[in-house]
């Protein structure tokens, strides 16, 4: 008597899995994450640092990179951003002519300390030349010839440079002159100097040449390009180097070796010898010390999942994009992919439907989540098939199901 009630109940529960599809599976837990402690530390003797990845825009390293700071002429790249824009825009052109007011000349004549461009009173120069007394020479006369000429002054034209740097994207940062002389009010990042740096190069490939030009002659005086990289570190082509009292020695530069491009932004150190031999180090750094890693290609295999009284026991999972991990050559003896999904799954199921994650932790690297898809479809078994799967389930002791870690051998990534 007791057996046959006993069957009627389970015949019962198999039917209510079979009319209702439902699944009973523990949800994985969910994996320890790498120390991040792991790695040896990077370590810098500028007060403020960044390395930026160029192409993915991802900070590699950082040392007080969103503390405000003093620009020095670092400015002044936001100075050339304005003006780049105005000529991509058309409303002026290389060989439009600004003119050297009395004022400016006679600012500038004078100063012995300031870094000029030699402009002469009166003179009409053309944009183009401008640019490289700005660029080369680091003309705090040239930048003061721009900012008249557009804006009508100083205060105005600072206007412009708050108005773009809030376009590109930056919050923090905050302009008062176009050249970096000393303002109180006047201060930006290392992180979103390496932003306007980044923007430069991406929306102006047609002008950026004009930062790994070597010297510069206007008036008989030539200048030579006080970025030292250029003449001895292997792809850099520019961007701007910065000096005063307040500011300590700073840098700003871009490199690119091997199809890849890699940002430094070092600020405060003692001479200018320690800004490139600091700068040149850490350019080393993202080169040499982080790589690209590819792990997985769009439609590849990742694992299989049971199948609950299907007409085939499992399922293929899948990955629908390819992944890349951009991280610390050291940090590949940590990394830990691991998947996670119901198991049993429950058909019908068609080829793509989400069935579970997969999950990318390495030190250092943000956590990657993405979704695996089934990657061939399932129809139901047969009444049979789910009576005895459904019998099966609910006699089973609950086991719980962890989440599977994969094998995989990261390979660096062509660029």
């Amino acid at each position: 008597m007791f057996g046959s009630m006993l069957q009627r109940v389970l015949f019962v529960v198999g039917l209510v899995f079979i009319m209702f599809g439902v699944a009973v599976a523990d949800e994985p837990a969910p994996p320890s994450s790498p120390a991040d402690g792991a790695l040896p530390p990077i370590e810098t003797a500028a007060a403020y640092a960044e390395i930026m990845d160029f192409d993915t825009g991802k900070v590699l390293f950082s040392k007080n990179s969103d503390e405000l700071m003093k620009p020095a002429s670092m400015a002044k790249l936001m100075t050339v951003a304005v003006l780049f824009r105005k000529l991509k825009a058309g409303e002026l052109h290389l060989d439009d002519k600004f003119t050297v007011s009395t004022k400016v000349w006679s600012h500038f004549a004078h100063d012995t300390d300031a870094s000029k461009m030699f402009v002469g009173a009166g003179e009409s120069i053309r944009i183009e030349d401008l640019i490289r007394g700005i660029i080369i020479v680091s003309g705090n006369d040239a930048c003061v010839v721009v900012a008249e000429n557009i804006a009508g002054s100083e205060a105005q034209f600072a206007k412009l440079m708050n108005a773009e740097a809030h376009r590109i994207g930056l919050t923090r940062s905050n302009f008062e002159n176009s050249n970096g002389m000393p303002d109180p009010a006047q201060n930006v990042t290392a992180h979103e100097l390496a932003l306007i740096a980044r923007y430069l190069i991406k929306e102006y490939p047609e002008y950026y040449h004009y930062f790994g030009e070597r010297e510069f002659t206007w008036n008989k005086v030539s200048q030579p390009n006080r970025d030292l990289l250029l003449a001895d570190y292997p792809g850099a082509d520019g961007l701007k180097t910065g000096h005063t009292e307040e500011s300590g020695f700073g840098m700003t530069a871009s490199a690119k070796q091997d199809g890849r491009r890699i940002i430094v932004v070092v600020n405060g150190l003692p001479s200018i010898q320690a800004r490139a031999e600091e700068a040149k180090r850490l350019l080393d750094v993202g080169f040499k010390e982080f790589k690209t890693y590819a792990l997985l290609k769009s439609g590849d295999t990742v694992g299989t999942a049971k199948v609950w009284a299907g007409e085939h026991r499992a399922v293929p999972l899948i990955v629908h994009q390819s992944i890349k991990v951009l991280m610390r050559t050291a940090a590949r003896d940590h990394l830990r992919v691991t998947l996670s999904f119901a198991d049993p799954v429950v058909p019908p199921i068609s080829r793509g439907d989400e069935l579970g994650t997969l999950s990318v932790e390495a030190p250092g690297v943000e956590t990657i989540h993405l979704p695996v898809y089934a990657g061939a479809p399932v129809r139901q078994g047969s009444l049979y098939a789910r009576l005895k799967a459904g019998l099966k389930l609910l006699m089973a002791e609950t086991d719980d199901q962890p989440a599977l870690t994969l094998r995989l051998r990261p390979q660096p990534a062509s660029q």
